[in-house]
């Protein structure tokens, strides 16, 4: 049976080939038990599901649904619903195990998940995606639950999403269970500082590895001194590149899924950002030069934001990065190959499970507020993921050193290290 899902169902995209291939470098890295290894590389359960809904025009069409968990040893699942067309029940386990790993390596007690439905978005009407939403909802419901598993906002949803599928789930139960979701709506339990949290760690971590390379004389960096671009502006790159800017340092490009712009000088990013919500694209930006995603990655910066999707630096276009730091805002956005290339030249890279991590804490946080119904201030919000990506970027950082390895399998082993333990300590049932 497993040699069966390993040839054609999970091991598919090379997203998940990418995944298995790091947690396999970690293991031989930290001598890790090959009966522990053998059970991470395989989820826990998958469900796929097809959704028929009714269309503006009275036509009936159906998409294919996934939900997948990797992994509940710390505790339930937790991972995002993915609106894209290129979803496939492949990628989604692999954002499922790197959902455990993020859950483990920060230290939540949370298991790794993650779901989609293969639509572009972009091409419903706000009832047909809402149709979508509750019925893939119903579909799924016997895996979802605030003890279960946890959905939030991923790539192609938001808030609107996550209070039709709350509302969804709380008509089926008779009450309102606002843990059931995260990334709500303030006004349905919500929780303050969830929207910006991923990129705001994404610029926390950014911070660390400056003292840290400065500390091992491995670079006299001073963020307001540096350059930065940010390759894919949506939720994850629009915060970083403000709170990059806030910081003194000059974001001088940025791109979305039409291409980007480029301003030697400094983008302005409050204007960026207005030109964005006017016209819902980069494209045209009168003060800047227009460029592709390929060029951005290959600009002469210090700092690399990837923070749209994975895959997008490869062997293929690896040897043209000229960034010293590259903070992995999307999940798995630079192949194994290319990381082990690009750390040999010295390319500082903060991986994906650290670095991006901001917004599984603050949706812990959510869930939290919402089983205790109290709630906090934006600041205590901060303060507190703050506190928690420091403690997760100086473990890394220790196992880096410790192992004399890059950070990317230095992350893997700090959260294998816990995962394992508590695996070994639960036991193999029955």
């Amino acid at each position: 049976m497993n040699h069966n899902l390993r040839s054609g169902l999970y091991d598919t995209s090379p997203l998940y080939q990418n995944a298995v291939l790091d947690l396999e470098m970690a293991g031989r890295t930290m001598d890790l038990s090959p009966n522990v290894l053998e059970r991470l590389k395989m989820p826990k359960k998958a469900m796929c599901v097809s959704i028929p809904v009714r269309m503006d025009d009275g036509s009936v069409k159906t998409f294919e649904g996934y939900r997948v968990q990797h992994s509940t040893t710390l505790g339930p699942g937790k991972g995002g619903i993915r609106f894209h067309p290129e979803v496939n029940l492949s990628e989604v386990s692999a954002l499922a195990m790197l959902m455990t790993m993020k859950c483990s390596l920060v230290g939540l007690p949370l298991g790794g998940a993650k779901g989609g439905i293969r639509v572009d978005p972009s091409q419903l009407s706000r009832a047909e995606q809402q149709a979508l939403t509750r019925r893939f909802t119903m579909e799924i419901i016997s895996m979802i639950g605030p003890e279960q598993d946890i959905p939030a906002p991923d790539v192609g949803t938001d808030g609107q999403h996550m209070a039709w599928m709350m509302d969804t789930y709380s008509m089926a139960k008779g009450h309102a269970v606002p843990g059931v979701v995260t990334g709500k709506p303030i006004e349905i339990g919500g929780s303050l500082g969830r929207p910006e949290s991923t990129g705001r760690g994404v610029v926390y971590v950014i911070e660390h590895a400056i003292e840290l390379l400065k500390k091992k004389n491995k670079g006299n960096f001073n963020l307001k001194e540096c350059t930065a671009a940010v390759h894919g502006y949506g939720k994850v790159g629009t915060v970083a590149a403000e709170e990059l800017e806030m910081r003194g340092c000059k974001v001088v490009a940025v791109s979305d899924y039409f291409g980007g712009i480029y301003n030697k000088a400094g983008l302005d990013i409050a204007d960026v950002n207005a030109y964005m919500a006017k016209n819902r694209t980069l494209k045209g930006y009168p003060k800047a030069e227009a460029i592709n995603n390929e060029q951005l990655i290959g600009l002469d910066v210090d700092i690399l934001v990837p923070a749209a999707i994975d895959g997008v630096i490869t062997k293929d276009n690896m040897k043209n990065v000229k960034a010293k730091i590259i903070s992995e805002g999307a999940n798995g956005p630079i192949t194994s190959e290319a990381q082990q290339y690009l750390e040999a030249q010295g390319v500082y890279i903060i991986p994906d499970i650290l670095a991006n991590a901001g917004g599984v804490i603050v949706s812990y946080f959510e869930w939290v507020q919402g089983l205790q119904q109290f709630f906090w201030n934006e600041k205590e919000v901060n303060e507190k993921l703050a506190e928690i990506m420091a403690r997760a970027f100086n473990r890394v950082a220790g196992n880096a050193d410790r192992y004399n390895c890059g950070m990317k399998t230095a992350a893997l082993i700090t959260s294998v290290e816990r995962l394992s333990q508590a695996m070994l300590l639960r036991g193999l049932f029955p």
